[in-house]
């Protein structure tokens, strides 16, 4: 069984699909479940400094955990973009609240955490 996250409509799903023989991925058994969402963007505040992604990718690790308080340039998440692990770091001091989950696919200049 390989498994694959895919996003329809801005929803994510995790997708296991059956390897039989030679066949394509069209003719072969398929299970669909969806996956955790990311927070919604409503829940981060709007107070402090935002963390933005700078290109496209896959949020690969969360660093620390959501209300710690983080350094300025300290690494508080990975993010995956053409099979390289990008460390995402604090723009500032303060306390992290983050907007995305481990997992989430996100677009550049989407907010990733905010930092107050």
């Amino acid at each position: 069984m390989r498994n694959f996250i895919v996003t329809v409509d801005g929803k994510s799903y995790s997708v296991g699909v059956e390897e039989v023989g030679v066949q394509s991925v069209s003719e072969a058994a398929a299970t669909v479940q969806p996956v955790a969402e990311a927070k919604p963007a409503a829940k981060i505040s709007a107070d402090g400094e935002k963390v933005l992604s700078p290109f496209p990718g896959l949020i690969k690790n969360i660093l620390v955990a959501d209300g710690s308080t983080v350094k300025k340039d300290q690494a508080i998440m990975v993010l995956e973009a053409m099979k390289m692990d990008n460390e995402i770091t604090a723009p500032c001091d303060g306390k992290v609240t983050f907007g995305v989950a481990k997992g989430a696919n996100v677009e550049t200049n989407a907010v990733l955490a905010v930092i107050s």
